[in-house]
């Protein structure tokens, strides 16, 4: 908590924008509650600080949809529980029977998301209360308008939410985690590996896959939060170009072919469908190109950091390494046993493809 409040504090990030968007809720609540008890003396003014908190959202666009669904939702729970009310002749239990399980129902509406079950929370505040009569379901109307109103203003108005820094974030993470599994992979073929360790290896290539959904996640979150968003303007002389998706694509690519690649591995350990080790030299030279492609991850995350293209640096190693790959193909036809050259070129094959995605120029050349 130190730390990232620390962070919150010193950097811009997700630290500040949490608590940024934390502050702006309860700034919301607040002046909602404020409103509803003194401007229109409200008796119970509890609606409108709730849906000021609720509505303050991660985007602007979503605080607007999710207000629109709050005061549909909303409404027709306290529509529906005074109507019980009145049918019940305001017995509690027998207006919960009425109400609650065609309200459950209605939560369960895909499209309304976690807002569904708003409409039966507002039907047992009426019912609890006994707020039924026609002044009181008004009441709970407006003070639901209020909170509405209030929390998109303050989250359209006050430091609208421009998510951008996400998806940069998340593909140099991601560039950062595919380069340690290489390494990882390097440093454990140039000496004895056992099963244990090659399913590590195929466990940490699999989590891998979460993060490229995280950058998805992230572009979505992205482009959302530029729309109807008044800061988009705003900030536009402060934005840092965004990632091109090309980039996702790429990542994408990596972890696929390296998670086939730390499968063959495990299966040579655990000599799983009788696959034969190649041999030490062949295995030593395959962990030298695995470091060679993990200097490109750490080339290519160094790029994401400081939104540049790459130089001659970056060329030079990737020439280097595709020179390497090929000297490690000549050498495969010089293992005497038939299986072991079968494996091999299976390796080969996985760490050729992620050598593509991470130099295509030159396996276009």
């Amino acid at each position: 908590m130190r730390r990232s409040a620390s962070r919150a504090v010193r950097y811009p990030g997700p630290e500040r924008a949490t608590a940024v968007q934390a502050l702006k809720a309860a700034g919301a609540a607040m002046l909602a509650w404020a409103l509803a008890a003194f401007w229109i003396e409200s008796p119970m003014a509890l609606m409108a600080p709730w849906t000021a908190l609720v509505l303050v959202d991660s985007t602007v666009y979503r605080s607007l949809r999710a207000g629109a669904q709050q005061l549909g939702v909303i409404s027709i729970g306290t529509v529906w529980a005074s109507v019980a009310m009145y049918l019940t002749h305001g017995s509690t239990l027998p207006a919960m029977a009425v109400s609650l399980p065609p309200l459950m129902l209605i939560a369960g509406y895909r499209r309304l998301g976690a807002h569904g079950v708003y409409g039966a929370t507002t039907a047992l505040f009426v019912i609890a209360y006994g707020a039924y009569q026609p002044w009181q379901v008004g009441h709970r109307l407006l003070e639901t308008l209020i909170g509405a109103l209030i929390g998109l203003s303050v989250n359209a108005c006050v430091l609208p939410p421009v998510r951008l820094a996400g998806v940069r974030a998340g593909l140099h993470a991601l560039a950062v985690e595919c380069g340690d599994l290489l390494q990882g992979i390097s440093d454990g073929l140039k000496h004895p590996w056992d099963p244990d360790q090659a399913d590590a290896w195929e466990g940490a290539a699999r989590r891998l896959h979460r993060s490229v959904q995280a950058v998805g996640r992230a572009r979505h979150l992205a482009a959302e939060s530029t729309r109807l968003n008044p800061g988009r303007r705003m900030r536009r002389g402060h934005r840092t170009p965004h990632p091109p998706p090309w980039l996702d694509r790429q990542w994408e690519d990596v972890v696929h072919h390296l998670t086939a690649l730390t499968h063959t591995l495990s299966g040579i350990a655990a000599r799983s469908h009788t696959l034969s080790p190649p041999t030490e030299t062949f295995t030593h030279d395959y962990a030298a190109l695995a470091h060679d492609l993990a200097c490109l991850c750490a080339d290519q995350a160094e790029l994401i950091a400081r939104h540049d293209e790459g130089g001659d640096e970056q060329q030079e190693r990737a020439v280097a390494s595709w020179k390497r790959y090929e000297q490690l193909l000549g050498k495969v036809h010089d293992q005497r046993d038939r299986a072991a050259t079968a494996v091999s070129g299976g390796l080969l094959i996985s760490i050729r493809q992620v050598l593509i995605a991470l130099a295509p120029e030159r396996a276009e050349g």
